[in-house]
């Protein structure tokens, strides 16, 4: 942004005190103002102001408050003052020495709005001797806010509200488990194996595969077979094969018999010590720590299980209840079931939305383009699953979108009470309170919003109204928006915000006004002027803002001539 130098009001604004005695003059130069001009940041005006008092100026039994004014035109914003006084005085005031003077720092801070724009800022003073009050005109030191924070209140609106996941899957992975279990040293599949619920479960579900092929389909099947870990190794090891054999054998005839294809992966395991090692782990057996102590201090299979043939009580325990359930095959058939497709989804809308899910309806709203056709299909899902919040979550995000936000409010109150943890419910009211200026609501409720999808965007919009820029510029990575590209240009990012801008995909009146603020950042004549006409074509009311906007101050003659 251009400089521009302060006016010297040192003629009006010399200060006397005749009947305190002559105490000098205090001028404008005798105070300096940061930043000239002023900048909002945040929803606030804040200024740092040096006051340097001349020799002999602060008399011994004089009080001075000290009340920076913000003046504007219809108004006036004071600030919280300070208090200087005389070396003889007895106060809370700082004190001023008679004869050296001295420099002196206060802090202001106005509320921000469009108003203060055009204004200027004055130091107000009450001197007093005792109990005689003087009156002495206002100082003029400053003028002018550059308002670019202000124009979050435009940008904003342009915010993306967080919307409820579908949570739909076209293609849902499954598997089905089922066991045979061998008797010691055998591999043959005994028929009562094949009676268990887990085998007819095993065999329904290659049935249902077959019959609906559409919507089911079979990937592979899995036969892992085992071997319990006693016995000498060589001879398991041949158990464990022939027993993968005579499952897989068992596997391929079903898969005969349903006219199924697929791949099966066979796999044995001579010796499952880490079976072993979880059952035992999971079971109540008194002496299982020290099981699974011998297991962990011997790596060769025959001295562990030596070790735990020694503990005969123990080794009992383990023939009766371990060692049966790793004689076995497990067989897993995996499968994927398929949802409806898009245009499936649609036609199932249009002839008996109740037979979709609620996931599938919100997924198919997701497919619309239009806004009134994507309400419909909202609208639907909550006439048809009324606990569900998330309808009314995204029917909020529409009407806020739209521009209505006191039936986004109302959507917003009915999702937070079918679900109070909604991260989506918590963020989109923390964007209503901020498009209403209360950021501290704001704050409140987006404590509650992580895990939504425009948590970052809806922090960094906050953080903007705090004044936080690169915090705010942070939050927006990868959000191509008016807000972002205004955290940007406020965080003196002036190559990212070009990108941003150049990359909204509905630009606005805002963004045009935006891109002329970059383009004055950067004393690009141009461009101000292109991007300030497109802007005003738009949205009228941008012309009387762009007038007094002191980012455009070196540019005044050709912007009175645009704004006519």
């Amino acid at each position: 942004m251009k400089k521009i130098t302060i006016l010297s009001v040192a003629a009006a604004g010399a200060l006397m005190m005749t009947a305190c005695g002559k105490m000098g003059q205090l001028t404008a130069d005798n105070v300096k103002v940061n930043p000239t001009p002023l900048e909002a940041v945040g929803s606030e005006v804040p200024a740092t102001i040096s006051a340097t008092f001349p020799e002999k100026f602060m008399k011994k039994k004089v009080t001075v408050e000290v009340t920076p004014v913000l003046k504007y035109d219809g108004g006036e914003l004071t600030s919280e003052g300070t208090t200087f006084q005389g070396e003889s005085v007895q106060g809370n005031g700082t004190t001023v020495q008679y004869k050296v003077g001295g420099t002196y720092t206060m802090r202001a801070s106005f509320p921000y709005s469009d108003a203060v724009q055009k204004s200027d800022l004055y130091l107000r003073f009450d001197a007093r001797k005792g109990n005689k009050q003087y009156e002495m005109p206002d100082l003029k030191v400053g003028y002018g806010v550059v308002a670019t924070g202000g124009l979050l209140s435009k940008t904003v609106g342009s915010a993306a509200p967080a919307t409820a996941a579908d949570g739909f899957q076209r293609i849902i992975k499954q598997k089905q488990e089922a066991q045979i279990k061998y008797l010691v040293n055998q591999a043959n599949v005994r028929a009562s194996e094949l009676n268990t619920t887990s085998i007819k479960d095993f065999v329904n579900i290659l049935k249902e595969i077959n019959d609906n092929q559409e919507s089911r389909r079979l990937t592979n099947i899995e036969v892992s077979a085992y071997a319990s870990p006693e016995g000498r190794y060589d001879f398991n090891e041949k158990l464990a094969e022939q027993r993968q054999n005579t499952s897989s054998a068992y596997v391929s005839e079903q898969l005969k018999k349903t006219g199924l294809r697929a791949d099966v992966d066979r796999r044995f395991t001579a010796e499952d010590w880490e079976g072993f090692q979880q059952l035992v782990s999971e079971s109540n057996i008194q002496d299982k720590d020290v099981i699974l102590r011998v297991l962990s201090m011997y790596k060769d299979p025959q001295e562990r299980e030596q070790q735990i043939r020694n503990m005969s009580v123990v080794y009992e325990e383990l023939t009766q209840g371990i060692l049966p359930e790793l004689r076995r095959a497990r067989l897993i058939a995996n499968y994927d079931v398929i949802g409806r497709s898009d245009s499936q989804i649609k036609q199932q809308f249009q002839a008996d939305a109740s037979k979709l899910s609620n996931d599938e309806i919100l997924y198919g709203a997701n497919l619309q383009n239009d806004p009134a056709q994507k309400k419909a299909w909202y609208e639907k899902a909550a006439q048809l699953y009324p606990k569900d919040a998330r309808a009314l979550n995204n029917l909020a995000s529409l009407a806020y979108q739209q521009g209505d936000t006191q039936t986004a409010a109302a959507y917003l109150q009915k999702a937070k009470a079918l679900d109070s943890k909604s991260a989506e419910v918590a963020t989109n009211q923390a964007l209503l309170a901020l498009a209403e200026g209360k950021v501290e609501e704001a704050e409140a409720a987006l404590s509650r919003g992580a895990g939504a999808d425009s948590y970052n965007e809806i922090l960094g919009n906050i953080n903007l109204a705090k004044g936080n820029y690169a915090a705010a510029a942070a939050n927006f990575a990868g959000v191509r928006s008016n807000s972002a590209a205004l955290a940007q240009i406020l965080n003196k990012d002036y190559a990212a915000a070009a990108m941003t801008l150049a990359g909204i995909d509905s630009p606005d009146a805002t963004t045009s006004y935006l891109k002329a603020v970059l383009g004055a950042r950067q004393n690009d004549a141009a461009t101000v002027i292109s991007n300030l006409q497109s802007a005003i074509q738009q949205d009228r009311s941008l012309a009387e803002r762009a007038a007094k906007d002191l980012e455009f101050a070196a540019f005044a003659e050709q912007i009175a001539e645009l704004v006519k």
